[in-house]
């Protein structure tokens, strides 16, 4: 059988299919990226104006449960029951557990729970509610309150209601309901690409996320998804000159820049290394880790072989 004029009886010319296949891949993301980047710059004026909207409509209040496009605190005690004393577990991550939250009138947020005994800090914690406070975009997920209190250290967020990619990609049960087309994975990487841009470009100061990865990208449906956890988040772009802090290596293996653990040097392209490994991740199928090697190496050393 022949395909892209290689036979692919053909071990060698398998590859070189791949290849290309991948090359037409990034282009078409590459080429709607512009696109949206170019409509983006002409309304510029209008989002500062919006932003400028949402930002006032950050407030303290002590009513009920909010609504849309208000943050506020919370009482320990309206958490606890809107969660049901933390009853529905929906997440699990390396410094807290998610859980379910009824907000009333058919609306459902997740609660963030951060445990300190895995190491997170108050700082850290009042770090990632100070980034939360700062964006507003449709592919990252927004904040709708918190609370700092007795030991407990909780953040409620927008509610996204079909897990995470990593799930729904490499495990049986995410596999279940289907297998996301072609056109499903470039439209998942248009958005978490749009919600990088934002960060990197748009959000004041600019934000390095530090942490993407499949399992950090929470799934609408099948063609839309959100980025989310800004727990590692960095304000501010690091320069190359030379005048750079180097700052602790934090990321997750299989997605953290290789020049980074090396240096100690962060910038938006450890972000974009991050997002070409998940572009990986969503044309192969395969996870970031393989084996003892990373995807990216793993790759790597494929290529060489041939």
């Amino acid at each position: 059988m022949w395909l892209l004029g290689f036979s692919t009886n053909n071990r060698r010319s398998l590859w070189i299919i791949g290849a290309i296949l991948l090359v037409i891949l990034l282009t078409v993301i590459l080429k709607k990226w512009v696109v949206y980047l170019e409509s983006q710059a002409t309304k510029c004026s209008k989002r500062e104006g919006d932003h400028g909207k949402q930002h006032r409509g950050i407030r303290s209040s002590k009513s009920s449960l909010c609504g849309p496009g208000v943050i506020r605190t919370y009482a320990l005690e309206e958490l606890r029951t809107a969660t049901r004393e933390f009853k529905i577990r929906i997440g699990v991550g390396g410094t807290s557990l998610v859980y379910l939250a009824e907000l009333g009138d058919g609306r459902f947020g997740a609660v963030k729970r951060v445990m300190e005994e895995r190491g997170w800090s108050k700082k850290m914690f009042l770090d990632e509610v100070s980034v939360l406070l700062r964006i507003s975009h449709p592919n990252l997920v927004g904040l709708l309150g918190f609370r700092l209190e007795k030991g407990e250290q909780l953040l409620l967020l927008e509610y996204v209601p079909n897990k995470s990619l990593f799930e729904k990609m490499h495990t049986y049960h995410g596999q279940l309901s289907g297998i996301l087309t072609w056109s499903n994975r470039l439209s998942i990487a248009l958005d978490i690409a749009r919600a990088l841009d934002y960060l990197h470009s748009q959000a004041d100061p600019p934000i390095i996320h530090r942490d993407v990865k499949s399992s950090n990208i929470l799934l609408i449906d099948n063609d839309h998804a959100k980025l989310a956890d800004f727990g590692l988040c960095k304000l501010g772009h690091h320069t190359s000159n030379g005048s750079q802090t180097p700052t602790t290596v934090k990321g997750s293996f299989g997605y953290v820049d290789t020049c980074y653990p090396n240096t100690g040097l962060l910038s938006p392209k450890s972000d974009v290394y991050s997002f070409g490994v998940l572009l990986l991740e969503l044309i192969t199928g395969l996870k970031s880790i393989q084996g003892s090697e990373t995807i990216a190496g793993w790759m790597t050393l494929k290529s060489w072989l041939l």
